[in-house]
């Protein structure tokens, strides 16, 4: 379960750096000259409004992957560590050690 969280996680944020990396800092971006198209590819409004869409919601889905994987690994991470505290012990199966008889040390003075 974890690693298809981490692969998701890793597809979303190479998608979002490739759509951010698309898009120019000045509004140019693909809404430029793309392959010898002097005019409009899509539409100047159009290329930016998807590419501003498509950061929001790559970005969307990023941070809610993130969050719902956190939530789930520390969850089976508790399960596990209940399951491993909820072992019955037998402590009859195990001798008990005595500890050994010591002499009282003598009171009387001189020997």
């Amino acid at each position: 379960m974890t690693t298809i969280f981490i692969v998701l996680i890793l597809l979303a944020s190479v998608l979002l750096g490739l759509i951010v990396l698309i898009q120019n800092p000045k509004g140019g971006g693909l809404s430029g000259n793309i392959a010898g198209f002097s005019n409009q590819f899509m539409g100047v409004k159009q290329t930016t409004d998807v590419l501003e869409k498509g950061t929001w919601i790559l970005s969307t889905i990023l941070i809610v992957l993130c969050i719902v994987s956190t939530l789930l690994i520390s969850s089976s991470k508790n399960t596990s560590n209940d399951a491993i505290k909820n072992i019955p012990t037998n402590s009859n199966t195990l001798p008990q050690q005595q500890m050994p008889l010591q002499p009282a040390p003598s009171t009387t003075p001189g020997k």
